[in-house]
């Protein structure tokens, strides 16, 4: 497998980057249309982080690190190193000696579509992560991969520049061009929740703010009281037996 290592790529303002680490990945996706969503096999290694950051994206050989070496010298301050393979690999790719390293370089965190490993002391360092596996499995050097070229994870196509936000929820990615206008979309989506949490604490239901009982009557959906409900079902049960 040969490949190219991509230097300087185009990259969100970091500006924009941070105003979204302002909001979790749900809001995120919710205002761009619940879209952007990796698969929610990918979970945090710890609890209560969140990160946002640009993204160096990392096309390895399954069981084959060399290319995240290689993409440490194209990390800086701000970005978050997104690693996957050319078919599925669950081997800890990564752990705690390249935390160190990325970590020294300004990089926010990683997500790996792969296994990772030292768990326990990425939590100690305070370096965020997110992977497919925890997997003690370790690796080889030996077959050449890419570096900040588009990756596909779980459906999404992820470039290098591209804002990458996780969370306890899992991860979304907001192509570079949109990450103003996402921003300002999370912030109004925040505001819109904001004002429907006020209302649920003063009392008012779901089904009234939403609009939502006009959505049942004409799904047909009927409200009946205990004695109507166990009546119609007696009836239903004796006519299912002469039947």
């Amino acid at each position: 497998m040969s490949g190219v290592i991509v230097t300087n790529p185009p990259k969100a303002d970091l500006k924009d980057v941070d105003a979204l680490a302002g909001f979790g990945v749900a809001t995120v996706s919710e205002a761009m249309g619940r879209t952007g969503l990796l698969g929610p096999q990918i979970r945090p290694v710890q609890q209560g982080v969140r990160v946002a950051g640009t993204a160096v994206t990392v096309l390895s050989w399954p069981g084959d690190n060399l290319m995240i070496h290689a993409a440490v010298e194209q990390c800086g301050e701000g970005d978050v190193l997104v690693v996957t393979t050319t078919s599925p690999c669950a081997d800890g790719l990564f752990g705690e000696l390249f935390a160190t390293a990325l970590k020294q370089r300004g990089v926010r965190g990683v997500v790996m579509n792969t296994g990772i490993r030292d768990t326990q002391e990425l939590r100690e360092m305070g370096f965020a992560a997110w992977s497919r596996a925890v997997s003690s499995q370790g690796t080889v050097k030996a077959t050449g991969g890419s570096v900040n070229v588009p990756i596909a994870v779980d459906g999404q196509v992820i470039r290098p520049g591209d804002v990458v936000l996780a969370d306890d929820d899992g991860v979304v990615v907001v192509p570079r061009e949109r990450a103003r206008e996402t921003a300002e979309r999370s912030k109004a989506r925040e505001a819109k929740e904001a004002a429907t949490r006020a209302a649920f604490l003063d009392g008012q239901l779901g089904l009234d703010r939403y609009g939502l009982r006009e959505t049942l009557k004409r799904l047909g959906v009927e409200y009946r009281t205990y004695e109507e409900y166990t009546t119609y079902e007696e009836r239903d049960e004796h006519e299912g037996e002469r039947s």
